[in-house]
């Protein structure tokens, strides 16, 4: 069952306000997400809306929810049919390939697999019946093989967006046609051209509209009525627009309850897009910088606002990652002389009962109750990185050091406290989709061997340069230490003196002078 006691609230489109959240039915969640057209590989702005919609569906279920998540495939459209007629492919078998290698690409930046992922080229009986029963309620009409939803006819058209109708254009994707009864008219049904896919229909041989996809998919699993429906805040208008249309032209008793919308990712303040060709895809990226670090980069903002991307905030989440798996690191190796053999991370040995430790104690209350507070308030993960985990993670860091400097008596006011706090730091992290099914030591690893790749430098040479600058340390030759320090610094590989060693760990080139 889902937990009452939390206030959790949604910003919703269609109140343009933030709402108590309640589903539909106790304890459960239906939520429809748009998916990818799949002609090519996605790019950073598609990263943004699904690691927001996997968090909000983590934390529906870490709320007791049980959710049945939908989210779909656009496998038939003019740009996979284009794309495919550029290649001398099959356009079903171009989308299949492009359909593997987003999900290969969700995979890596740890979102969970929906519920349901639907495609388009499986679901033409619900179309072609959803098609049937608008133009039977008298909300479409059939041209010559076409078929077009009549605006005019909604009365409430446009309540999502805010629009009169006198202001809207066709869709983006839809071209003026002089057949229509009004400009806005959009297309349900497309006839067949030459040369491309097409299925039977009453109407003629032919290929659904980008919209009606949308709404018959999302009716065939979830029913006309369901809780959440999401997406980018692009689809505002005219695609999520068009959905309740046709939604409510099928279906008298068609309702979602909140609309939920994420901002962009932008580039130089402009919207990335493959049509404006200002993006960078999720592949080209997670092969310079880690997944983690993407995902941290797109929850560092509010998902509502839009998120900048630049190299030296991608470089600032690689380096918050690295901090994040570093103090888990180092409480894991303070507490190792404390467990039972060999058990798994977190798991220290009962023993006697520890001493109070109220700090450690009120550390714990804090970051349970401030992780809520935020994420309950239509998630703010920005604040959860920036300010709850932080504090938790720089108590964790004192505390592993005092562990191994204190007496063993002392010691035991610690020991309890921070395994406990080690654990509701991995619940944080797993709630955020930033705990992977890895060792600490395997992810501090591979964010070093990023780093390395970014620096064009191999480790063994990382370690002749900090021998090269122990030796210069010992000659007393500053500027050729300080030159070592400062070069790798450029490259971002920062070195760190810890008695009588020194380390190193990925750092920020920009931000280290």
């Amino acid at each position: 069952m889902a937990n009452n006691d939390v206030e959790f609230k949604l910003y919703n489109t269609m109140t343009k306000q933030k709402e108590i959240f309640r589903s539909k039915v106790a304890g459960k969640v239906g939520m429809y997400v748009c998916g990818v057209t799949v002609y090519d590989l996605s790019h950073i702005g598609h990263a943004r809306a699904y690691v927001v919609f996997d968090v909000l569906y983590r934390y529906l279920h870490h709320l007791g929810y049980e959710v049945t998540y939908v989210r779909n495939f656009t496998d038939v459209d003019d740009k996979i049919i284009r794309k495919a007629n550029e290649c001398g492919e099959d356009p079903l078998a171009l989308s299949g390939r492009y359909c593997q290698e987003f999900l290969n690409d969700m995979v890596n930046l740890q979102c969970l697999p929906p519920t349901h992922e639907p495609r388009v080229s499986d679901h033409m009986d619900q179309i072609r019946d959803m098609i049937t029963q608008i133009i039977n309620n008298g909300f479409a009409y059939p041209v010559d093989g076409d078929v077009y939803f009549s605006v005019e006819n909604l009365p409430s058209y446009g309540q999502l967006s805010g629009r009169k109708l006198e202001d809207n254009r066709a869709g983006e994707r839809v071209a003026i046609d002089v057949r229509k009864r009004h400009p806005a008219d959009f297309a349900l049904w497309k006839a067949a051209k030459p040369g491309e896919p097409y299925w039977d229909s009453p109407w003629g041989p032919g290929r659904p509209g980008w919209h009606i996809e949308c709404s018959a998919m999302s009716a065939h699993y979830l029913s006309f009525s369901f809780d959440i429906h999401g997406g980018g805040n692009d689809l505002i208008f005219p695609h999520h627009e068009n959905e309740i249309a046709q939604s409510c032209a099928a279906c008298s008793e068609s309702n979602v309850s909140y609309w939920v919308h994420n901002g962009h990712v932008t580039n130089n303040s402009e919207k990335m897009s493959k049509s404006l060709g200002n993006f960078f895809t999720i592949r080209e990226t997670t092969e310079r910088y880690h997944p983690l670090a993407l995902r941290h980069f797109l929850m560092s903002t509010h998902y509502y606002s839009p998120v900048n991307y630049s190299i030296s905030l991608l470089e600032d989440a690689s380096e918050e990652v690295f901090y994040i798996y570093q103090t888990l690191q180092d409480c894991k190796d303070a507490l190792l002389p404390f467990q039972e053999g060999n058990l798994k991370e977190g798991a220290v040995q009962s023993g006697k009962k520890s001493r109070s430790n109220p700090a450690a104690q009120e550390c714990i209350n804090k970051l349970r109750r401030d992780f809520q507070a935020y994420m309950s308030d239509d998630l703010h993960t920005n604040d959860v990185l920036t300010s709850v985990l932080k504090d938790a993670l720089k108590f964790m860091n004192n505390s592993s050091t005092m562990l191994k400097k204190q007496k063993k008596q002392q010691q035991q006011s610690l020991i309890q406290p921070l395994d406990e706090l080690e654990r509701e730091v991995r619940k944080v992290l797993s709630i955020l989709g930033l705990l992977p099914d890895l060792t600490y030591s395997e992810v501090l690893q591979q964010l070093k061997d990023m780093a390395l790749k970014r620096a064009e430098l191999q480790e063994e040479e990382v370690l002749k340069l900090i021998e090269e600058r122990t030796v210069a340390r010992k000659n007393k030759d500053f500027a050729r230490s300080d030159k070592v320090r400062d070069d790798l610094k450029a490259k971002g590989i920062a070195l760190m003196d810890i008695g009588q060693e020194t380390v190193w760990r990925p750092c920020n080139p920009d931000k280290h002078e």
